[in-house]
């Protein structure tokens, strides 16, 4: 049976309960904004509901975030019992701010509001990249999407980045002179591109910034623990554990690149074959063209069928068995997968990796859902641009749980 067809064991997913105690307010805001994304709109009878907070303390918090511009009325709900209700959803003009994706072969950005909308984005490809190109990039391509969006630059809450980590390693399965990458080992990315926007600037991995945008931006979802693949140049990805994205305490957790699988021609590790580097090497054609013609926007990828077909079939076996080896650590309820894929070449994927799922051994395994994700090639940037909507606008509930006594997540 399909991954997609057995799903019995899905867990029901935790409700999130505030607290009274006047002290935790902040608490009870971000609670109240977090559902209002989840849910996408809410009443006051829901909010009380879902948060067991008191109606008179979601009124008061519902009547701050209205007057604070982060709740929006919408149509009343008539033909009920009772007086008609009006639930409430993001305002999208409360915050705007930019993503960028610092990636191997690519660099995208983009200005997004408050519900994530991408307002306007700009993308570059180039063989590697240097802090050099990096700059003149975003001199570039900054005032264009400012332009584009309308937003004005002082606008901007943030200017968030979405970055590989150690950009000088790796140098050799990207066909790269190692000196040409040395540059980041010294390159202050945080504080020179801080200078050069004049704006606060966070810095995650792409990975878990590709994770993070499928976790606020993609929707409601019934899994509270799930992990999430990414295929662009390199393989990484991301995990959420009970609601959250879960970066780790060196912030390289779903780093899923060096996870070992079996061993075939090419290597042992998922990189060697889940990689888009391992799609460019099977494209018979000069590396800079290879190159122009995966990474770019248009993502067409109707002229390299033949190598496209023999790197799903390879991809998908190793992904499976990376995912196999995921669920004897954690028992994930679901595996997203999403990369700087079109999409049609995505869900060709996701068949392969169930079909693949057939033929293994998964004795003692309990079988997970398999999703696909929801923003392809321009998932990290709109990750990195939605890095202060989680960490100032949401619940993460693995600092509530360790920080506040009186927030409580109940069991499953």
């Amino acid at each position: 049976m399909s991954p997609t067809s057995d799903h019995r064991k899905r867990a029901t997913a935790p409700r999130m309960i505030g607290s009274n105690l006047t002290t935790v307010r902040s608490t009870n805001e971000r609670l109240i904004l977090h559902l209002v994304r989840t849910h996408e709109q809410l009443t006051k009878a829901d909010a009380t509901r879902l948060t067991k907070l008191s109606a008179n303390a979601v009124s008061v918090i519902f009547r701050s975030l209205e007057e604070a511009g982060f709740l929006l009325r919408c149509a009343p709900i008539r033909g009920r019992i009772g007086q008609p209700s009006t639930p409430m959803r993001l305002n999208p003009a409360a915050r705007y701010y930019a993503g960028l994706y610092l990636g191997r072969r690519s660099y995208r950005l983009v200005i997004i509001d408050f519900v994530g909308n991408i307002l306007a984005r700009q993308t570059s490809i180039h063989n590697y990249p240097t802090p050099t190109s990096l700059i003149a990039f975003i001199k570039q391509a900054l005032p264009v999407v400012l332009d584009q969006s309308g937003i004005k630059q002082s606008q901007l809450d943030a200017f968030n980045i979405a970055a590989p980590g150690e950009l000088w390693s790796w140098t050799p399965e990207l066909g790269i002179a190692k000196e040409e990458m040395e540059p980041w080992r010294f390159f202050n990315l945080r504080d020179e591109v801080a200078t050069l926007v004049r704006l606060p600037v966070e810095i995650e991995n792409d990975g878990t910034s590709a994770c993070r945008a499928e976790l606020v931006f993609g929707g409601k979802r019934a899994a509270m623990d799930w992990a999430y693949f990414y295929v662009e140049s390199f393989i990484g990805g991301g995990i959420v554990l009970n609601g959250s994205v879960y970066p780790g305490r060196r912030s390289h957790a779903g780093g899923f690149g060096p996870l070992r699988v079996p061993e075939q021609a090419g290597g042992s590790r998922l990189m060697d074959h889940a990689s888009l580097v391992t799609l460019e090497h099977l494209v018979k054609s000069e590396p800079e063209e290879a190159i122009e013609r995966i990474y770019s926007d248009e993502l067409n990828w109707s002229s390299i069928e033949q190598p496209l077909d023999a790197w799903i079939k390879r991809a998908g076996k190793s992904l499976t068995y990376a995912i196999v080896s995921s669920l004897t650590v954690v028992d994930f309820e679901d595996f997203v997968i999403d990369g700087a894929l079109p999409v049609h070449v995505r869900d060709r994927l996701l068949n392969e990796i169930r079909e693949q799922w057939e033929l293994l051994d998964r004795q003692g395994i309990d079988t997970p859902q398999i999703s696909p994700g929801k923003f392809g090639a321009i998932a990290g940037a709109l990750g990195a641009a939605a890095i202060q909507i989680s960490n100032d606008f949401m619940i993460n509930q693995h600092q509530v749980l360790q920080s506040d006594p009186t927030f409580v997540s109940s069991g499953r």
